[in-house]
């Protein structure tokens, strides 16, 4: 529920002309429910990006105040707001699987036998 509504104050709400699109991908709370962090994805490049983050990191106390009303909650937890950087990991994961796919052909014609028989 924090993801969802985090991501309609943002989209629609915050007018910090530093953030751009961003989009909340996950949310994960602290056992005690006094700790969120806030993974977001921001379309554009790294300079794009942190400016994203800055903005969203000096609107924490905007999104808390908005979050309380709309969540019904009488304590908010603080915000963490992190740059999602799975989306990076993956494509460079796949960039060195792809390399080492070239350099040794042979594992994945083994593969390729292993799988048939």
């Amino acid at each position: 529920m924090i993801r969802e509504e985090l991501m309609d104050i943002i989209a629609g709400e915050l007018r910090d002309p530093r953030v751009g699109l961003a989009q909340v991908t996950e949310v994960k709370l602290a056992p005690d429910l006094h700790l969120a962090h806030v993974y977001v994805s921001v379309m554009g490049n790294n300079e794009e990006a942190q400016q994203t983050l800055k903005g969203l990191i000096a609107a924490r106390g905007y999104l808390r105040a908005q979050l309380a009303p709309r969540l019904h909650l009488r304590q908010v937890p603080e915000l963490r707001i992190e740059l999602d950087r799975s989306e990076e990991y993956a494509a460079r994961l796949d960039m060195l699987l792809k390399r080492d796919r070239k350099r040794h052909p042979e594992i994945e014609d083994n593969q390729k036998e292993q799988a048939d028989s």
